[in-house]
């Protein structure tokens, strides 16, 4: 039953972008129908609350069976929240009426008897089954939930293995979180316990994410080692479906899972229909924008909550003369920003204050996570609201006493994957130093506790300068961090075994007061106008292509790029263009109707096969392949636009065209290949002619791989063939 349902799921999965109101069609029947609403990320965003409780209002009134999840991260973000150190934000998801949440690793931002006392006065239950403490389950593993009409749906899950880094250390409790193959197999017990107790779907409400720094225990990397997942609601990486879709080769489904995630700070709420009868499931973002109602409520101790924040934080103390960037990609994760300067100058300049430090002043120098800069100061009036929203951990000023070798260290391993975002990324005062993204990070051992690998030598980072003098490897210096840092948090271990003293000053404080004493109130364009030059990152002469998983020693390079330069084949996302993703039976038919012009046609795809849904990007290339005959469904009334499509079938499809445009038919195939024997009958005169057309070559060995995956190096490959050599391939 479950491979049957996976096979619907991939055949019926719709996505919408965005939505409206829900009240619109009230006439709808959503009788026997299982609605599962999710948010994700939500970062203290809390007027988002009172619109999540009126959407489930709205899909209760339309009869469906309604449950309102959370995928965690919902107790930081905002002082909203964070004053209350979480306790807000349970109240609010209590009036919501959430029924489930998960656990992200923010939740532990505040210490884990925190945690454990605020959700003490949650009226939902939380699930988690990779979180230990003293080798126990700190939260139930699952949730079951059964419908009026019988139908059983199993929840179980999963928190980010990061969290033993991106939570400060010291404030875990001894929790401890199974990571890569030990997650896959208690996520796959937890399947295989709910298929036994014998529900009917199976939900993972996840904290892992999408992003390459989480690899590999991203949700893609669960989900292509646990069978049995039908549904799996993500979070961690902020991402929305769009962002899906490009990881997933535009299907939205990892191995018959459908995988779905809403972004963050409740830009959206996500909507999952279950339909028990056509045994389907859809996915889709709701954006709760203006067209969304709101709970009153709700929405009333909201405004109540926000009032009382504005009393305490939102008079102004400062002012600033320009924007100060608290954006994380391209800015505080990837790069020098003008905020990361401020903040690490008023980390510096505040334990200078404090006296003697054990080195020469001139051996003093801070650094900070980019991951802890939250938001961006606008220009104009600034409050300690503003200062807390930029620093809302609650963390205070540390500092250690290193040898230079280990700053040199920590600097180079928090730069591992730079250019890629990475909340370690540190932005210093008192140091100059230079990143070479074009050399390989020479990765050592796994640092103890952590999901980060220290260096095993020091290849892209060089000290070129510390507060104006040489860097000496060998000399002491102190370096003036957060307590999360120094207690080895993100990729700072080496900060961990050296001598720490904690301030007890809040980071916030610290930074009010250094605009207030030493700038004198004014943020000034003259000092904090751009970046002051303290971090260089040397990046690789720029490709013609923007997409850095194509360089130029690739052999297909010369055909990606003239392909995209001729509008035929865009990137899977702005910066990436997959030329391993396999190719699916909708894109390379898109690629030729690209190619022809984007001819008029008449009609409707949806008319033909059931399965191709109108006004999708490769609608009416479908449509108008069929009606020439350059492709057939794999039934009469279905195409199966996301299955991938094999090598065979590639060349059929390109044959297909060729006689199309005016190309002989193959009487005689002549097949030379070793494994002409595994080439299908239909597929013979098709592979014969991409031979003979130079359009496709053999592999390995002489032989086709007929059933091998077509993937889009090799669509970016025969589509620039059909219309000519590129010059310098």
């Amino acid at each position: 039953m479950k491979k049957l349902l996976a096979v619907f799921l991939a055949l019926t999965l719709v996505f919408a972008m965005c939505g409206g109101a829900l009240a619109d069609d009230e006439s709808a029947d959503l009788d026997g129908k299982i609605v599962i609403l999710h948010t994700n990320d939500v970062h203290g965003a809390i007027a988002g609350y009172a619109q999540v409780a009126q959407v489930k209002a709205d899909y209760e009134a339309r009869g469906a069976d309604v449950l309102l999840f959370d995928a965690g991260d919902y107790i930081q973000g905002d002082p909203s929240v964070s004053i209350s150190q979480g306790a807000t934000a349970i109240e609010l998801m209590n009036l919501a009426g959430y029924d489930l949440a998960g656990i992200g690793n923010h939740e532990f931002d505040y210490g884990y008897e925190n945690l454990m006392t605020i959700l003490d006065e949650a009226e939902f239950d939380i699930v988690c089954a990779n979180a230990f403490k003293d080798g126990e389950a700190l939260f139930p593993n699952n949730f079951t939930y059964t419908t009026e009409d019988g139908v059983t749906i199993g929840v179980f899950g999963l928190a980010t293995p990061e969290t033993s880094t991106k939570a400060h250390p010291g404030k875990l409790g001894g929790v401890t979180f199974l990571a890569g193959e030990e997650l896959y197999a208690q996520a796959q017990a937890q399947v295989d316990s709910l298929e036994e107790a014998g529900v009917d779907y199976i939900v993972c409400l996840g904290h892992l994410g999408i992003d390459p720094e989480s690899e590999p225990n991203r949700s893609t990397d669960l989900l292509a080692e646990v069978d049995g997942i039908d549904l799996f609601i993500d979070s961690h990486s902020h991402s929305t479906l769009a962002d899906i879709l490009a990881v997933t080769n535009n299907t939205g489904m990892v191995n018959g899972a459908v995988l779905t995630s809403t972004g963050t700070k409740a830009e959206n709420i996500g909507v999952v229909t279950i339909d028990p009868e056509a045994k389907t499931i859809t996915a889709e973002n709701v954006a709760l924008d203006e067209n969304i109602g709101s709970d009153a409520d709700v929405a009333a101790r909201v405004a109540g909550i926000e009032a009382e924040v504005d009393a305490l934080y939102g008079v102004k103390f400062a002012e600033s003369e320009v924007l100060l960037n608290g954006e994380k990609d391209p800015g505080n994760r990837t790069e020098e920003t003008n905020l990361g300067d401020l903040v690490a100058d008023a980390m510096l300049w505040y334990a200078m204050e404090q006296g003697n430090l054990g080195v020469d002043d001139d051996h003093v120098v801070a650094v900070t996570n980019g991951g802890g800069i939250r938001a961006t100061v606008n220009a104009g009036d600034i409050t300690k609201e503003d200062i807390l929203t930029v620093l809302p951990f609650g963390n205070t000023v540390a500092y250690v006493m290193v040898k230079g070798s280990v700053l040199l260290e920590a600097l180079e391993a928090s730069t591992y994957c730079t250019p890629e975002s990475v909340g370690a990324f540190p932005q210093v005062a008192g140091i100059e130093f230079t990143i070479d993204t074009t050399v390989e990070y020479d990765q050592g051992d796994l640092y103890p506790g952590s999901t980060y690998y220290g260096p095993d030598s020091i290849q892209r980072v060089t000290i070129d300068s510390i507060n104006g003098k040489d860097f000496d490897p060998d000399a002491d210096y102190v370096v003036v961090t957060n307590d999360f840092l120094a207690a080895g948090g993100d990729t700072y271990y080496a900060f961990s075994v050296a001598n720490n003293i904690d301030t007890g000053k809040l980071m916030d404080e610290a930074v009010v007061e250094y605009i207030t004493e030493e700038l004198g109130g004014v943020v000034s364009a003259e000092q904090y106008g751009e970046p002051q030059g303290r971090i260089t990152v040397k990046a690789a002469e720029e490709s013609a292509l923007p997409f850095t998983d194509v360089a130029e020693a690739d052999w297909f390079y010369e055909y990606v790029l003239a392909a995209y330069e001729g509008g035929l084949m865009n990137g899977t996302s702005e910066t990436t263009f997959a030329p391993y993703v396999n190719m699916n039976r909708a894109m390379l038919v898109t690629m030729l109707y690209r190619l022809e012009g984007e001819p008029a046609v008449e009609g409707s795809v949806s008319e033909v096969f059931t399965d191709c849904a109108d006004g999708e990007y490769y609608s009416d290339a479908i449509l108008w392949a069929s009606q020439n005959e350059i492709v057939s469904g794999r039934s009469e009334t279905t195409y199966d636009p996301f299955a991938n499509m094999s090598r065979q079938e590639m060349a059929t499809v390109l044959y297909r065209y060729s006689l199309y445009k005016g190309a002989e038919e193959v009487a005689e195939p002549a097949l030379e290949y070793t494994d002409a024997e595994s080439i299908a009958d239909w597929a013979e005169a098709a592979v014969a002619y991409c031979a003979e057309a130079g359009l496709m070559e053999g592999v390995d060995g002489g032989a086709f791989n007929p059933n091998g995956s077509a993937n889009r190096a090799m669509g970016a490959t025969v589509l620039v063939r059909l219309i000519g050599e590129p010059e310098a391939a």
